[in-house]
Parts: C-alpha cells; sequence; structure tokens
C-alpha cells in the first residue's frame, strides 16, 4: 500500500533528485548533440541529426520492456531500486565515449554517435522510468501527489538549468581561436566526464535516500522465473492494455505533440543563442538561472493552482504561456520590434520572458504528471492491475521521441537553409543574415504551431477531480473486500 499522511520534505526531496540526473542528461543530449557534431565537428546537420533520431527507436523498445519488467520484478530490494542503481552505474562512460570521440570523417562519427547515444539513453532509461513510477506509488492523496510531482518538476528543471551553468560556467570560456567557447571541441571531453559523474552520484543518492519505503509498496505476486518470450510477449499484453484507456491515450498524444516543440527548441537552442541573439559567455551565465527562478515561482504557486483550478486548465494554461513567451522574442525580432543584439535591453528583455517560461513549465509538468497517476488508478479500477511502469514508460516514448524527432527536423532544417558548418564559423558575422532570419522562422512560429496541437489534444481528458475522488474510493472498498476475504 502506498504512504499514508504527507510524505515530508526529506522523502520528496530525495525521490526527486533523480530527475535532475536524467534531465540533467537528456538536456546534454537534447542541447549540445547536433550542436557538437555538426557545428563543432563539421559533420552535415542531417547526418549528426539521424544519428539523434534513430536512438528514438531503441527508446520506443527499452523503455516499455524495461517498465513492463519493473512492474512484475520481485524483489527484496522492490520492483524499482535494482533498475535504479544499475542505471546509475552504467551511465557515465556511455556519456564520456560520446563527447570524446576517437575517430574522424563522417562516416566513422556517425557509427560512434550512434552507439554511445544509444548506450547512454539506455542506461539514462534503466533509472528514469522505475523512479517516475516509483513515484505514483508512494501516496494517493490528491494533492500530495501534486507535491510530490512538484518536486520531482523542480530537480527536473534544475538539471536543465545545469546543463547550461555547467557548460557556459566551466568549460566553454573564449579562447584566442574561439570567441565563442561552445564551439571549442577540446572542451568537451571534461565537460562530459562531469556530467557523467553528476548524473550518477545524483542517481545513486536518490535510490539509496526511498530504499527504506519499499517494505510500504506492493509487490507483484511470486511465481517461477519468466521465460525471454514470456517477457516479450507480457511487455506488448502491457502495453497494449495500457492504451486501451482514454484517459492515458489522450495523454499521450498531448505530450507527443509539446514534446515535439521542446525537442525543436532544444536542438536549436545553442545554434539561437550563439549566432541569432549572439550572446556571449557571460550573458548565457545571467540568462540560464531565470527559468529556475520562475520554476521557484511555479512551485509556490502550484499548490494553490491546484485547488482553484483542474489540472486540465492548468495543465492548458501552463502550455498556453509557455509557447506564447519562446516564440513572442523571437517573431518581435523579425518584426523589427525588439531589442537589437548588443542593445543593453536586450539580456533583461529576454530574462523576463524565461521566468515565466520556466513558471508557466511547472505548472505543466506538475498537472501533467498528477494527471498521469490519476489516470493509473482508473486503470487499475478497470483491470485490476497496476501499471506504473508501463504508463510511465509509454509516456516516457512520447516525452523523449519528439526529442529525437525534434533533433532529427532541426538538422534537416539546417540542412535545407544551407546552414554552414565547421571550424571556419566562428559568429554571426560568418553566416548570411538572410539565413539567420531563417532559424529564427524554425523556433518561432514552428514551436506555436506544435503547441496548439498539443493544447487541442488535451482537450479531450475527462478525468475530473470528483471522478477520481469515486475512484480512489471504489479502489480503497475492493482492496478492503480483498484483505477481508484473505
Amino acid at each position: 500500500m502506498p504512504l499514508t499522511g504527507p510524505l515530508g520534505f526529506r522523502l520528496k526531496a530525495q525521490y526527486g533528485l533523480a530527475q535532475l540526473s536524467e534531465r540533467l542528461g537528456t538536456a546534454v543530449l537534447g542541447t549540445y548533440l547536433l550542436f557538437y557534431y555538426s557545428q563543432v565537428l563539421g559533420m552535415p546537420p542531417a547526418l549528426a541529426a539521424l544519428g539523434a533520431g534513430l536512438a528514438v527507436i531503441v527508446d520506443a523498445i527499452t523503455d516499455p520492456v524495461i517498465g513492463s519488467i519493473s512492474d512484475h520484478w520481485r524483489s527484496r530490494h522492490g520492483r524499482r531500486h535494482p533498475f535504479m542503481y544499475a542505471g546509475a552505474l552504467c551511465t557515465g562512460i556511455p556519456f564520456y565515449l560520446l563527447f570524446a570521440p576517437p575517430v574522424t570523417g563522417d562516416a566513422a562519427l556517425f557509427v560512434w554517435m550512434l552507439v554511445w547515444v544509444n548506450l547512454a539513453r539506455i542506461a539514462m532509461t534503466l533509472f528514469y522510468i522505475p523512479n517516475v513510477a516509483l513515484g505514483a506509488e508512494l501516496t494517493e492523496d490528491y494533492h500530495e501527489r501534486s507535491s510530490v510531482v512538484g518536486y520531482r518538476t523542480f530537480f527536473g528543471l534544475v538539471g536543465g538549468l545545469g546543463s547550461l551553468m555547467l557548460g557556459f560556467g566551466l568549460f566553454f570560456s573564449p579562447t584566442p581561436e574561439h570567441e565563442h567557447g561552445q564551439l571549442n571541441a577540446a572542451a568537451y571531453p571534461p565537460f562530459a566526464l562531469l556530467v557523467g559523474a553528476v548524473v550518477t552520484a545524483a542517481t545513486l543518492w536518490s535510490a539509496r535516500g526511498t530504499r527504506h519505503v519499499v517494505e510500504f509498496l506492493p509487490q507483484p505476486p511470486a511465481r517461477e522465473r519468466d521465460s525471454v518470450w514470456t517477457i516479450v510477449v507480457r511487455v506488448f499484453t502491457d502495453l497494449w492494455s495500457a492504451m486501451q484507456s482514454q484517459s492515458f491515450r489522450v495523454l499521450f498524444c498531448g505530450l507527443l505533440a509539446l514534446s515535439a516543440a521542446m525537442g525543436i527548441e532544444a536542438a536549436l537552442s545553442i545554434h539561437v543563442l550563439t549566432f541569432f541573439w549572439e550572446l556571449e559567455q557571460a550573458d548565457v551565465l545571467m540568462l540560464a538561472p531565470t527559468y529556475v527562478l520562475g520554476a521557484v515561482v511555479g512551485v509556490l504557486l502550484a499548490p494553490a493552482l491546484v485547488r482553484l483550478v483542474s489540472r486540465k486548465r492548468m495543465l492548458q494554461a501552463g502550455i498556453l504561456a509557455w509557447s506564447m513567451f519562446l516564440v513572442i522574442p523571437v517573431v518581435l525580432r523579425l518584426a523589427g520590434w525588439f531589442p537589437e543584439n548588443g542593445d543593453p535591453l536586450l539580456l533583461p528583455a529576454l530574462m523576463a520572458f524565461r521566468i515565466v517560461q520556466g513558471t508557466s513549465a511547472i505548472q505543466c509538468d506538475v498537472a501533467f504528471g498528477a494527471m498521469m497517476a490519476d489516470s493509473l488508478d482508473e486503470h487499475e479500477l478497470a483491470t485490476g492491475n497496476r501499471q506504473e511502469g508501463m504508463f510511465f514508460a509509454a509516456s516516457s516514448i512520447a516525452y523523449k521521441a519528439p526529442f529525437g524527432i525534434g533533433s532529427f527536423v532541426g538538422g534537416v532544417a539546417l540542412n535545407l537553409i544551407d546552414w554552414p558548418t565547421g571550424p571556419h564559423i566562428r559568429t554571426a558575422a560568418d553566416i548570411d543574415p538572410g539565413t539567420i532570419v531563417q532559424l529564427g522562422l524554425l523556433v518561432g512560429p514552428g514551436i506555436g504551431v506544435a503547441a496548439l496541437i498539443s493544447l487541442w489534444c488535451f482537450t479531450w481528458y475527462r478525468l475530473t477531480r470528483d471522478r477520481h475522488a469515486r475512484i480512489l474510493e471504489e479502489l480503497a472498498n475492493r482492496r478492503l473486500a480483498v484483505g477481508d476475504s484473505a
């Protein structure tokens, strides 16, 4: 049974810490991978994007497999923790080698990238899917569940911030050869080594800090060891069962569209900061924390908002605000109504927009995570099965697949606009102004369209607060009846 009563700050913080690992790793791959292999190493953007996009296929296989296996895993360490430990211990080496290729040439770099990005993603899946499923098991309380998701979301935003702060704060300093330090190939191996170490340490700490709750969490029934074929069949059976839930299908499709917008923005963010806004290292270091500052505001607002409005409205409002405050500065610049590069007002204006984005992102993540956990309760009432691992594995596919697709689309789009790459590209002055305008169109109106599709998808979500309360009551009566009969 889930824990009863308030979970306490320490437990929620230790649980959420694993999300810092996942978001830091995902942000590094989503933000730097395309830029490093294309802009720094000189691979054609479409080829580098293809490598990132193909990793989605592996995610589509490993995520539901790990989710299903952890749902049915039985051990004295519980269902989730063995996988979290395994993922933490396997993450560091792939991260380092991915950004320290010993090979040259487009074909060799492509193969190297493809191998190590997939191994890094598999290792991250091992700890991320069981960890996010663990969060749904901790409590069934409506408001406490939102609080758990809020902690997880906050640490995730800190992890996303860490990808920029660690990079630009410690490694991407300007040199005489590289005015923009992010174009210096020698800076990436030590950066990746530190990222791998932080991801590993944070996950191990989170797993150790939450191990005491294992005795209170559900265990699957004891049975004989499964064959490989049995596991494969069960994965597809569990995935099919999850897709029968109308609430889950809506959440899956809405997240797919929203993540597509996020994926394109992440894949092209370093290009935009470097060449569209022409920000210096110090500017990026000042801009990056404003997103988390907004997130802190969002964490403070979320408990009140979840009591005032439905989770569905909270999610839709968050998506609308996040996308608008991402797109508006780009559109205003293209229209000539935004401070020019080098203007003292440019950075404060961008910071103000980023604060609102961070606040909005928290509302999206808190509402979505709680809605996903609620849909699990609905599914249990309908089927009698708890499938946290499979539900969150499927939602992870919806979250991660568009990041790969976003990298692919971004890379192909850079090819279509003839974006120049290689060591001779040092500043925006080395690029045709018309090409930079086309870059702005990719990250402005293009992202807005994907966000609108996401908003439309979430209009079909029908699981209300009252309906969820009735579901919990029926589940409690069912468990009581089972306990009495036993």
